[in-house]
């Protein structure tokens, strides 16, 4: 039986401005009303396969749980304290995977074929991925290690490569290659016996785990220590931060793919792309008379070949051409198609600076729903929250700030100290400084509220939670305080 391994760890880092380090690009909805994460899962559909395991970064598993439940998928989240590439990643999967069939440690034929799929890739037609898969199920049952290696039509170099034999139904793997320069993808164009790397395998746990313990005996080591210092809470699996974190950093191509006898690569042609820059995205997308795209108030004279996305304010562009214009709410990205690989360049040069812009947006989602600063200033700032149908904010109090909340639509049932009380519309209220409190959402549509922050510290870490229904007051989460103390 398949069990679909998704990899939803990553920060996306080569699509800023839009995507972020607590918001990227596997959970945005770029190409239609699902995110990236959702399409992959979507993606699986009429395939015989068990419920999928999706790891991801503890710190976006909110945002999973959420995307899953709008979709209906029973999925199970496991939480990977620190991202250690993929080998540690897919051994993390297939030792779960085992333990749930209560196979843990053991060699019997009935055991899952792991179906390694990253989260934030494109693929147009999902019949031959499907039948792509199938025919990989085959030699996954008979001991192979699968990969799914696609055909280039250009010299791509934002691209890995796999160098395999001639291409036929299944071939022998060769080698893994890095992103390559410009002169080495052509030649690899040219011959004929290069394929990109796709990301994607196929194989049983047991046979991926005898292979990494093989050849990299102390990755494997690592991940079992890991798997059984592991804990669950609120329908999470956390691997233990201890023993993972000593755990090499290395890819499955390199620790396992490359160095393994029984590898071999199967062709995918799907219309596969891994969404790895502006430029996929322009080309993935729906072009106009002269070859832009466009989302938002965007309006071009006499301009060609571009991409322009706004999300809050009308964009004009005249005489422009082959140029990726990205405007959010904070920041706004130009550049040319040429120089799209150099954003990860600028993003690591705003880490550098502690810019804010780099980890979140404006608009930051959160359990309970989402807020979006709107204006600060020295002892003011003003947000709008908008709180989910049945959720609810931490019950907390704050040392510094007063709050003002107005209560714009959708009825909010309020906590202050003892007293709980309900205000719909046109409503308010008022939070002294050092006052217990809560907001709730007990209607059936969202509640929106314009929440007006007073006093001589505005700081997110100004917060004392007592209660929290999404498990953020437990030791066992060890949190860090960038993402829990945001906010509520």
């Amino acid at each position: 039986m398949i069990l679909p391994l998704i990899l939803a760890g990553g920060t996306g880092s080569r699509l800023w401005p839009l995507s972020r380090e607590l918001h990227p690009k596997q959970f945005l909805n770029i190409f239609g009303s699902h995110t990236m994460l959702q399409m992959t899962l979507m993606r699986l559909q009429g395939l015989e396969h068990t419920p999928p395991f999706i790891i991801c970064n503890e710190q976006h598993r909110f945002l999973v749980a959420e995307q899953l439940r709008q979709i209906d998928s029973n999925g199970v989240i496991i939480l990977e304290p620190f991202g250690k590439n993929t080998a540690p990643t897919v051994a993390i999967g297939a030792l779960l995977a085992l333990k749930q069939n209560d196979n843990f440690k053991s060699e019997i034929p009935d055991e899952p074929v792991l179906l390694v799929l990253p989260a934030d890739h494109m693929i147009n037609d999902i019949d031959k991925f499907q039948q792509a898969v199938n025919e990989a199920l085959v030699y996954a049952n008979q001991g192979k290690l699968v990969a799914f290696g696609v055909s280039p039509d250009k010299p791509e170099i934002g691209y890995g490569y796999i160098r395999a034999s001639k291409k036929k139904k299944v071939m022998n793997i060769e080698q893994f290659i890095e992103k390559p320069d410009l002169p080495t993808a052509q030649s690899f164009l040219k011959s004929g016996n290069y394929y990109w790397n796709s990301g994607i395998f196929m194989f049983r746990a047991n046979d991926y785990l005898n292979e990494l313990k093989q050849f990299r005996s102390d990755i494997y080591a690592s991940c079992v220590e890991s798997v059984e210092h592991m804990h669950k809470n609120n329908g999470y699996i956390y691997i233990s931060k201890e023993h993972f974190f000593k755990c090499p950093t290395e890819s499955i191509d390199y620790a396992v793919m490359e160095k393994t006898k029984n590898g071999v690569a199967i062709p995918l042609e799907a219309g596969w792309s891994d969404v790895g820059s502006w430029c996929s995205i322009w080309e993935i997308l729906q072009k106009d008379l002269h070859d832009n795209v466009q989302t938002g108030d965007v309006v071009q004279f006499d301009s060609h070949s571009n991409l322009v996305n706004s999300e809050d304010k009308l964009v004009v562009t005249i005489g422009l051409k082959d140029t990726i214009i990205i405007n959010t709410k904070d920041a706004l990205l130009v550049t040319t198609k040429d120089n799209v690989q150099k954003i990860r360049q600028v993003v690591d040069e705003l880490g550098r600076k502690e810019r804010n812009e780099v980890k979140i947006h404006r608009e930051v989602h959160r359990p309970w729903g989402k807020f979006d600063s709107l204006e600060c200033g020295k002892r003011y700032q003003v947000k709008h929250l908008t709180i989910l149908p049945g959720q609810k904010i931490s019950t907390q109090m704050h040392h510094h700030r007063a709050e003002h909340w107005i209560i714009v639509s959708g009825s909010a049932l309020i906590t202050k100290d003892q007293d709980s009380f309900l205000l719909t519309e046109n409503e308010s209220t008022y939070i002294p400084l050092g006052t217990v409190h809560t907001l709730e959402n007990p209607g059936l549509i969202p509640l929106e509220v314009i929440e007006v922050q007073t006093g001589s510290y505005l700081g997110e870490d100004d917060i004392v939670r007592f209660e929290d229904q999404y498990g953020r007051c437990s030791s066992k989460d060890n949190l860090s305080e960038s993402e829990d103390n945001d906010l509520k």
